[in-house]
């Protein structure tokens, strides 16, 4: 038994600390991991949405001509040129490729939003000399 109480609370004080530290060690380690692996199945995820974009104008069931796509990637994913490689563009077309779960971002809704307003227009630029 300690003789001075002072030391016991000391002793009792260090122990505390040092099963906290060990504790907050083990619970670090397992956190980052858990981030860790969340971060790699996120980045997994992105990865294959980038992939399947690129190939979903050659799906047999995306409504366009490959010829008449060309990819922007962002804001929207594709924009259409419907009949360009035929000879008349019938419609231009703004479209965003999802996957069953995921939703439009914010930047995608004031897209899709001004093009179902009508806030699209032509603008030409001329560069260089005898512009």
């Amino acid at each position: 038994m300690v003789a001075n109480p002072t030391i016991g609370l000391a002793i009792g004080l260090i122990l505390g600390l040092l099963l906290a530290a060990l504790y907050a060690l083990w619970w670090k380690a397992r956190y980052t991991r858990s981030i860790r692996q969340d971060a790699v199945q996120r980045s997994q995820a992105v990865t294959v949405g980038k992939v399947f974009e690129q190939v979903v104008p050659y799906l047999p069931e995306f409504p366009f001509n490959p010829k008449d796509v060309r990819f922007l990637g962002s804001p929207v994913d594709f924009v259409v040129f419907d009949g360009l490689n035929d000879g008349p563009v019938r419609d231009i077309v703004f479209v965003e490729v999802k996957t069953a779960g995921s939703d439009l971002t914010a930047r995608e809704r004031r897209v899709r939003d001004a093009v179902q307003a009508g806030r699209v227009r032509w603008s030409e630029l001329r560069v260089g000399p005898g512009a």
